[in-house]
């Protein structure tokens, strides 16, 4: 009855009375009936993908209280329904020292061993026996003789599950509750970036607003580049009002004069006559106790003096 085929993997069969085992390769998981509940139906529907659509409220009044994933395949006119837990299966293969990264794909024992007319021995204490189609675990003392089963020689079928590795650590009601909170979340936060933007369309307006009302450039750049040009026009005319000041507050003797003040691109000059050399000591410590730079040299009677800006 079996057929030889040179599998991928190595097959293991997984029930929860299994030994422990070391397991450093891919195999593909047979699962034992005791990790899964089965029906054998008849459906008025075509395809498995519709079948599988009713499995909730077919099993409802079959499974006890937990998390369950559900899968169905066609096999001639019946459909084959599956209910089981993922972590239940997953809890078992750490039991059994076999690592989920080491699992290439997990089967039913009902789509892989449904062939068999006898007993098949699975450890001390169980066999695998077919009753009305289903297969099933019976004590090895309810059978006369079993057999051993000889998982390397099977094909096996392309009925596989996938395990749900998170799914199971939150249930449905929780999900629920994340995510009613989720949705409230993304309520409030896109109230938040609507008042935001309402916000930021009213700060353009009263800009826009400002910005012609003072004739001001249409970029902010613009007007850090004139502000810029003003503070050095202001800083420039500080400077010439505060030199003159200075040089309007000296108190020369009768022969001495301040003939001529005049401004240059980036100095103050002014020229005095018969300025004495007291006169010209007073004037040099005034306008360093001031911070002044400048730089002063004598031509016949004028003493030129000249400030920078």
């Amino acid at each position: 009855m079996f057929t030889i085929f040179n599998q991928k993997h190595k097959a293991i069969f997984l029930d929860p009375d299994s030994p422990k085992m070391e397991v450093d390769e891919k195999v593909s998981i047979i699962l034992s009936p005791s990790l899964y509940w089965v029906k054998k139906l008849s459906l008025p529907v075509k395809y498995a993908r519709d079948a599988k659509k009713l499995l909730p409220s077919i099993f409802e009044d079959t499974l006890p209280e937990g998390n369950y994933s559900y899968s169905v395949y066609k096999q001639d006119d019946n459909f084959f329904a599956f209910a089981y837990d993922d972590k239940i299966i997953i809890d078992t293969l750490n039991e059994k020292g076999i690592n989920i990264a080491n699992v290439a794909s997990v089967r039913f024992a009902q789509s892989e061993l449904s062939f068999i007319e006898d007993a098949f021995k699975i450890n001390e204490t169980q066999s695998l026996y077919i009753k009305d189609g289903i297969v099933v675990l019976l004590p090895n003392a309810w059978v006369q003789e079993s057999a051993k089963l000889d998982l390397d020689a099977l094909n096996l079928s392309k009925n596989t599950i996938t395990l749900a590795q998170f799914g199971h650590i939150v249930d449905k009601s929780s999900f629920y509750k994340i995510g009613t909170v989720l949705i409230a979340l993304i309520i409030l936060v896109s109230t938040e970036l609507f008042i935001t933007s309402v916000k930021v369309n009213e700060l353009t307006s009263l800009k826009e607003e400002l910005f012609t009302k003072s004739k001001l450039q249409a970029t902010m750049f613009q007007n850090e580049a004139r502000l810029k040009r003003y503070e050095k026009i202001d800083l420039r005319q500080n400077s010439i009002r505060a030199y003159m000041t200075i040089l309007l507050s000296l108190k020369l003797k009768s022969s001495e004069s301040l003939v001529s003040m005049s401004l240059k691109d980036k100095s103050f000059t002014a020229d005095f006559k018969a300025l004495s050399k007291e006169s010209i000591a007073e004037i040099t410590k005034k306008l360093n106790s001031s911070g002044v730079k400048f730089k002063a040299e004598s031509k016949k009677e004028i003493w030129h003096l000249e400030m920078t800006l």
